[in-house]
């Protein structure tokens, strides 16, 4: 019972982590960390996303969250609970998380070898390739099949208290 905290005789489940990156922690993980976190709790999941950016130090976005993966949200009825500024990949996060997702093999596959070599192999890739790829509503529409399929494919871990 690893995720589990005992308070007197009673435990409570903590939520499980799923992590999400990409390159800036700007576009494609943050509109998958905030669509994830509103399925889990629409859906009652024990679970909960968080994202960061493998390079995001060195991204020069222009604000917290992308005008693509903001009007994708927008468009799914969703807004964000926080605007935060992109974060930056620590060990940390990763040691933290249950579930690591990057969302395009051929871009994050040789950060993380080269980064953090050793959670390279424990982490799934998805094809979600950046804008100088796919455009944004392309890459969205698949991005939120995916996260679904996820949502999906974890409820049975519901939070039962």
């Amino acid at each position: 019972m690893a995720n589990d905290v005992c308070v007197g005789t009673l435990y409570v489940l903590m939520k499980r982590q799923i992590l999400f990156l990409c390159s800036g922690n700007y576009y494609r993980s943050r509109f998958a960390e905030i669509l994830f976190n509103h399925l889990a709790q629409e859906n009652e999941l024990a679970w909960r996303a968080q994202s960061r950016g493998i390079v995001a130090q060195w991204s020069r976005n222009p604000g917290p969250l992308s005008s693509a993966a903001l009007a994708g949200l927008r468009a799914r009825n969703i807004s964000p609970d926080v605007m935060r500024y992109p974060m930056q990949l620590m060990e940390t996060d990763l040691a933290r998380a249950e579930r690591i997702i990057a969302m395009y093999e051929a871009e994050h596959r040789p950060m993380l070898r080269a980064y953090f070599p050793q959670w390279e192999n424990k982490t799934e890739f998805w094809r979600i390739p950046d804008l100088d790829e796919m455009n944004s509503e392309n890459a969205l529409a698949r991005l939120e099949q995916n996260v679904r399929a996820l949502t999906l494919a974890l409820a049975p871990a519901k939070l039962f208290l």
